[in-house]
């Protein structure tokens, strides 16, 4: 324990204690851009000058600017002289917005995402800001839920594996010296991501097995990789709200898993334990809160009117307090603040930094990698001496960027417009609208029939509103706009070849996309220089390698649908399945429309002669699993190379695969290599229904494949 921390907090006054743990938003500052613009729920907190003098941390900031007169204006008043720390939501990029993370996860890029956290922290350190709500990790089935796009996805080894590069590119290994990063809060601790009917908010409910089993893993790695901080989720786990939860925040979370860092709620979470019904007030939603282990109560005031009385009463003991503050406190040591209040805010350095050359390079060669080419009637490669009409909603619109884009601005972005405009002259280019998102004149529809007549190809732009994704982006129907499935029909009767381009945050149902459309691409939201990195793929200057991370439904009936299921004791298409009474819908397949792993090329690829070193293995004797992947077409490309390992008897049931490791392997024309995995014993554990996490003896199954549908399967046992 620092002594000098201890020190400081022992000349602390109660009320200075409490107050570091209230985060408030910029307009309470003096100093702040924005001050005293108190509206919406702001304006019920009844928040004083000496609430805001002892206050801990501020939420959001506009520019290093704000950030230094902010942190001024505290520490002449500030009586110990306690610097502030700036957060801000810097989830895909600060000011360069990168792909949305669940586009990222599609690239299975691990590197490539570490260098988007990097470039992110960058130019949010530059810029004031110390620590970034991000990574989410939350893992996602339900693509009714708007935070899908939040997420890697569907896996949770897989998105374990991108919480580790996020955290560190956030942090790096020396925050405290190194003032180009800034440190990561993973969140929604736990299981934001499987709200009931995939409503934003709502219940979550599921066994602890499978919360530990398929939910906790990619938390606990972040957790591993460093994080120092964790935001509780608004959602229930187990019938208790996770910022009251108790069990969840102390004893899962800091007894278990040994976590000391800062825990913070998310924005009200504390004070919406009372329409929960475990609180019913704000004194006692402080104390569940203070309770469970709640360091920082996030835009409402519970603490700060509560925690003194509580501890007067003696409901709680002032060491809770000073638990919390000192793990405030020793995240301010750790960024370095009391040695430099202002670390690494500097106006000149932003203007130098933010939204540089480079970074949106990486922004570029990011969102080629992240966008998956869903079907392909040999349209594509595009051609340049063709002529093409660009039509749709998202033709020339700047609303690429996609949810949760930080302080990225829409007049960065580069338009498909602009994008194609790069590779071709104007006179092989025809625009026209069609449509709005949600809306159409006749005049709109007239232009683009009349562009798409003088066309050899139409590209359509098409998709979602960013607003009708992210957070409070929930939807029961997940197709596009019926406008512009209308839209799709009527350019079909012109017999000319379709593109589409999908600009949405979730997995769509695509039924009126996929059945006229001579080719799909899904762009995703492709942050700033989405446009020039779809005209790249289109004309294939690069060729596409993005791989879904979340099923596509075949329909919103079958949600949530994913590809690492149960098995059921009626499985449809066993030897001995009857016709009707299977587990099976009458009006739909059981699999999606496209699973998780799937993605094509402007190449193809053979997998031959997959073999294992032996079909026996032990805990202390790993095999090697080997396969041989060929570049069976005309184009260098690059294959994500998916393994996958199927427990056939468990001591609870097992899923029907489950991602254990992926290669990337680039391949020219013809070229051939060998790739190999380690299947080791740690591979095959899993939780019991007691919650031991073991493997057992017995025969598995190992697939490889491009995705997680086509694959090629080989036997082998586990010896105890």
């Amino acid at each position: 324990m620092n002594k000098n921390l201890v020190s400081l907090m022992e000349k602390m006054t109660l009320d200075e204690k409490i107050g570091q743990l209230i985060q408030l938003a910029t307009p309470f500052y003096m100093g702040a851009t924005d001050r005293g613009q108190i509206t919406g729920p702001m304006v019920g907190m009844g928040i004083d000058d000496n609430v805001v003098l002892n206050s801990g941390s501020v939420l959001g900031a506009s520019g290093a600017n704000e950030v230094i007169n902010i942190q001024q204006q505290h520490l002449k008043e500030n009586r110990l002289g306690i610097p502030l720390l700036f957060m801000s939501d810097v989830v895909h990029g600060y000011k360069t917005i990168f792909p949305v993370p669940l586009a990222i996860g599609c690239s299975w890029d691990l590197e490539l995402a570490e260098k988007s956290a990097e470039i992110a922290a960058y130019e949010a350190a530059v810029s004031g800001v110390h620590v970034t709500f991000a990574p989410m990790v939350d893992l996602v089935r339900d693509p009714r839920w708007g935070r899908v796009m939040e997420s890697t996805g569907e896996d949770s080894y897989l998105n374990s594996q991108f919480a580790k590069a996020q955290v560190r590119g956030f942090q790096g290994t020396d925050m405290t010296k190194d003032h180009k990063r800034v440190a990561s809060c993973v969140k929604h601790f736990a299981a934001y991501g499987a709200p009931e009917g995939g409503r934003d908010y709502n219940t979550v409910n599921m066994s602890e097995r499978e919360l530990r089993e398929t939910y906790l893993p990619a938390y606990k790695a972040a957790l591993n990789a460093g994080s120092e901080m964790v935001m509780t989720a608004f959602n229930t786990v187990d019938g208790i709200p996770a910022t009251g939860n108790k069990q969840l925040m102390r004893d899962l979370l800091r007894d278990e898993w040994n976590f000391d860092g800062v825990i913070i709620s998310d924005w009200g979470a504390v004070k919406e334990l009372i329409p929960h019904g475990i609180a019913s007030d704000e004194k006692e939603a402080a104390l569940k809160a203070i309770k469970a282990g709640v360091d920082i109560e996030m835009m409402t005031a519970c603490y700060v009117k509560n925690l003194k009385e509580l501890i007067n009463n003696g409901d709680i003991d002032e060491g809770l307090i000073n638990e919390s503050v000192l793990r405030i406190l020793q995240l301010k040591q750790k960024l370095g603040l009391f040695d430099n209040p202002y670390r690494g805010a500097d106006a000149r350095l932003e203007q130098e930094v933010v939204m540089s050359d480079a970074h949106r390079q990486v922004s570029r060669e990011l969102a080629t990698k992240s966008i998956v080419l869903l079907k392909n009637e040999a349209i594509l490669p595009l051609h340049k001496h063709q002529k093409f009409a660009l039509i749709g909603p998202f033709a020339s619109s700047n609303d690429i960027l996609g949810p949760w884009s930080g302080l990225g601005s829409k007049d960065d972005a580069i338009t498909m417009n602009e994008g194609l405009r790069t590779k071709l002259g104007d006179s092989h280019l025809l625009v026209a609208k069609g449509c709005d998102v949600e809306t159409r004149t006749d005049s709109q529809l007239n232009e683009a029939l009349l562009a798409a007549k003088d066309a050899d190809v139409i590209v359509l732009a098409l998709g979602e509103d960013s607003e009708m994704s992210g957070e409070a982006g929930s939807l029961t129907d997940i197709r596009l706009p019926q406008v512009q499935l209308d839209l799709i029909k009527k350019l079909k009767e012109l017999g000319k070849p379709i593109v589409t381009v999908l600009f949405n945050g979730r997995p769509l149902d695509l039924h009126g996309v996929i059945e006229h459309s001579d080719a799909v691409v899904e762009a995703w939201y492709p942050g700033t220089e989405g446009g020039v990195a779809i005209a790249d793929l289109l004309f294939g200057d690069v060729n596409p390698s993005g791989k879904l991370t979340m099923s596509f439904p075949d329909s919103v009936g079958q949600v949530p649908v994913y590809y690492n299921h149960f098995n059921t004791g009626r499985p449809k298409g066993a030897p001995d399945a009857q016709e009707r009474y299977i587990s099976q819908y009458l009006d739909s397949p059981n699999e999606p429309l496209f699973p998780f792993g799937y993605g094509l090329g402007y190449t193809t690829y053979t997998y031959n002669n997959m073999r294992l070193s032996a079909t026996e293995m032990t805990a202390e004797k790993p095999i090697t699993l080997t396969v041989t992947v060929k570049n069976t077409g005309s184009k260098a490309g690059v294959e994500t190379v998916q393994f996958y390992i199927r427990d056939l008897v468990g001591e609870v049931v097992r899923p029907l695969k489950e991602l254990k490791g992926f290669k990337k392997v680039h391949l020219q024309p013809n070229e051939e290599k060998e790739i190999s995995f380690t299947i080791s014993e740690k591979q095959l554990r899993y939780h019991h229904s007691n919650l031991e996490f073991s493997s057992d003896s017995g025969k598995f199954i190992a697939y490889i494949g491009p995705n997680s549908r086509d694959v090629q399967a080989i036997p082998f046992e586990l010896l105890k």
